[in-house]
């Protein structure tokens, strides 16, 4: 089995900012691609960001210039850096990730449980 565990939501200021990580553990031989959707209420869940292997990034428009995703591999580890925050930021964020859990498997996503943002003065 595998988890991916997040941290790091909470109150921010509108233009203030947050460090969303995501560490995945368990059985995992290859990380592959992970990523970071939110929903906020009433919404359907978006894709926000994702970044590959070899680290290369995808960005939802509305987040451009604004988030920053990485991640670490020794760590199995993906963060966000969310800065100059919105209002309409606010969601539940969730973290995903494409593991193969033993040589030779293909990859199957995993979701973490969420991490609530709220962005209010």
């Amino acid at each position: 089995q595998v988890q991916l565990v997040e941290s790091g939501g909470g109150l921010a200021q509108p233009g203030g900012s947050l460090r969303l990580s995501c560490a995945a553990s368990g059985s995992i031989f290859m990380l592959y691609g992970m990523g970071w959707y939110r929903q906020a209420p009433g919404k359907q869940r978006e894709q926000v960001a994702t970044i590959t292997r070899g680290s290369a990034t995808y960005y939802t428009e509305s987040v451009k210039g604004r988030f920053t995703i990485s991640r670490d591999n020794a760590k199995n580890t993906v963060y966000l850096q969310m800065n100059s925050l919105k209002p309409e930021d606010a969601a539940v964020y969730y973290c995903t990730a494409d593991v193969s859990p033993e040589r030779g498997t293909s990859p199957r996503g995993y979701w973490g449980q969420g991490t609530q943002v709220t962005v209010s003065s």
